[in-house]
Order: C-alpha cells, then sequence, then structure tokens
C-alpha cells in the first residue's frame, strides 16, 4: 500500500521550516495564550471542531494540513511538529498515513495532551481496503515486507460516521474546559441536526436513484459513503492507493462495466488527472458517457474556507451530483 519511502523521517521534517496552516486560527506553532489549543490534521476534524467551539474567545483550532497537500503526501513540518508537541487536545484519524502522530506524541512538551484518534472513536466501524474487481492492484516494493491489513482512513466521508465523532470531539473539548461545556454541547446540538439533514438528504438520493453504481478511473475514497446508502462501485485504484497509471487491463475491465451497467458517467476525485477516465470512455462501446467530480475533502485550502468551504456544504454538493448521475 504505501511505501516506507514515502514517509519522511522526522528528523529530516524538523529542519523544515514552512509555517502551520490555520483556518480561522491564529497561525502561532506553539500556544501563548491561555486559550484551548486543538490541532487538527485534516479538514474535516477542523470544521467539526469549530462548529463545536462556536464563537467563543477560549479555543483556538488549527488546522495542518491547510496548504492542501492531501493525508497521503502530508509530511510535517518543524512548526507542525511543535503545535502538536504543546497543543491541549490533538485530533487525528490514526491510519497508515499519520505514523508520525505516533513519534511526534513520544516527545510532546504538553504531557496533558488529550488525544482522540478516529480509529479508536470509530471502532469496529473502520473498513479493510478493498481491492475490487476491475482494480489496479498495489506494487509492493522490493523487500518490502506484508504488515497485514490496511484500513480505509477516509472515515470522514460517511455523514454517520460524521455524527459518532462529534459527540467524541465534543465529550473531549468538554473535558478540557468545564467552564464552556454548555455552549459547547449547545452547538453540538445545532451542528448535529444539520448533520442528520445532510444524512436523510444521502439516504433519500439513493432510494429514488434508478442507477446505485459509481465507477470511478480514479481512486476511490468514497466507501464508506457508498456503503452507507446501499451504492456499488467500481474503480481504478484502492482509496489509499499511490498508484497514478492504470494497465490497460484495468482500463478495458472498468470500459467493458460501463458497458455492461450502460452506465452515463465516469467519476475523478478533485484535483485529479481525468486521463483515465478518458480512456475508459474512448474503450467503451457506449456513447455519450460524461465525466463528473466528487469532492474526496483532502485537499481543502485554508483559502477554501475563507472562501466558504465547510463539511456540510462540500458533501451537498456531492449529493447533489450523486442525484444528477444517479437518477437517470
Amino acid at each position: 500500500m504505501f511505501s516506507k519511502g514515502r514517509l519522511m523521517s522526522l528528523t529530516l521534517s524538523a529542519a523544515l521550516a514552512a509555517s502551520v496552516f490555520t483556518g480561522c486560527a491564529s497561525t502561532n506553532a506553539s500556544k501563548k495564550s491561555d486559550k484551548l489549543s486543538i490541532v487538527c490534521t485534516t479538514f474535516s476534524e477542523y470544521d467539526w471542531t469549530r462548529n463545536i467551539v462556536g464563537d467563543t474567545d477560549s479555543a483556538e483550532v488549527t488546522y495542518l494540513l491547510g496548504s492542501g497537500v492531501d493525508l497521503h503526501n502530508y509530511q510535517p513540518t518543524a512548526q507542525d511538529m511543535l503545535a502538536v508537541s504543546d497543543c491541549d487536545i490533538l485530533m487525528y484519524i490514526g491510519g497508515e498515513s499519520e505514523k508520525w502522530v505516533t513519534d511526534s506524541l513520544k516527545d510532546a512538551k504538553n504531557k496533558e495532551m488529550k488525544t482522540l484518534r478516529l480509529f479508536d472513536v470509530l471502532g469496529q466501524s473502520i473498513k479493510e481496503e478493498e481491492l475490487k474487481e476491475g482494480m489496479e492492484p498495489e506494487e509492493e516494493e522490493e523487500g518490502e515486507e506484508e504488515e497485514g491489513p490496511e484500513y480505509d482512513e477516509h472515515v470522514w466521508l460517511s455523514v454517520k460516521n460524521a455524527e459518532v465523532i462529534c459527540e467524541a470531539i465534543c465529550d473531549c473539548v468538554c473535558e478540557k474546559d468545564p467552564a464552556n461545556a454548555e455552549k459547547y454541547r449547545a452547538n453540538l446540538d445545532s451542528y448535529e441536526a444539520e448533520l442528520k439533514a445532510l444524512d436523510d438528504g444521502y439516504a433519500e438520493m439513493a432510494e429514488k436513484s434508478e442507477n446505485k453504481t459509481v465507477l470511478f478511473g480514479d481512486r476511490f475514497p468514497f466507501r464508506y459513503l457508498v456503503d452507507d446508502y446501499g451504492i456499488d462501485y467500481y474503480a481504478a485504484f484502492l482509496g489509499c492507493s499511490a498508484e497514478t497509471a492504470a494497465s490497460f487491463e484495468t482500463i478495458a475491465r472498468l470500459a467493458k462495466k460501463v458497458d455492461q451497467l450502460d452506465l452515463d458517467t465516469v467519476f475523478i476525485i478533485e484535483n485529479s488527472d481525468d486521463s483515465i477516465a478518458k480512456s475508459i470512455i474512448t474503450n467503451a462501446k457506449k456513447k455519450d458517457v460524461s465525466i463528473e467530480k466528487l469532492n474526496s475533502l483532502q485537499s481543502v485550502t485554508t483559502n477554501d474556507i475563507k472562501n466558504g468551504a465547510s463539511y456540510i456544504s462540500l458533501m451537498n454538493e456531492n449529493l447533489e451530483t450523486l442525484k444528477r448521475v444517479l437518477d437517470k
């Protein structure tokens, strides 16, 4: 799945001097106030947390991946490591891509820090990566040892997971800042109503859709989402794959699926090259097949946030795209 060469050593990353990326929070890497300092590795964690914290001036929420690099390619900078070491609460997914977190916590300055690992929160709901018919198998590096099952890190793409995680975030924040607990829980209640409406929208979409299969000429990070609503899928690569080139066999198998299932659309994810999707369409007998994009929420930048991007808004955009494509 991930080659060891893709994980930069912490010694090298400590030599980097890039800034910590934050959304509405301060860019100070180390804690310099009495505010509750919360560091989130991914956009969804950040957005959930800022909705629970609300407009209080008692907490500061930092988003580490605000440059737009996705979870699988991220390497912590020296200032990122300092922010993690000094924070009051650290939230992270806890999968293969975040092994660096375990090492950084060993030397954390704040010994009273609370950590919220989403894999632990979700427990048995975590899914193993699934090598499905038509997918390009991952190439293992020569001499690389088999490390057992790899788990799908894209847990945020299940709205049902989001509801569970937000409860855990609120509990964690309230424990650290009991003086504002009542406000945090009121914010959670309001946000959970938005998540419930989003969940209901997806359920209604799936129930009314004539077509219940999506096909991706790309990585497929949406397994949690489609499993929630009984939608089938085919894809060129696993969700956490590092591969970028598909073999002719993979393209041919997916083109055959387009024909067999009479699909009108091949999907890609944000910031993706659509060359594989185009090759699938070219090799399919069916004509008038379009390319559509779904947002995996793993490359959201601080500028996107300033322009109004949120978990709810981006997931609603995906919902509207699925309604349009599947209801044919």
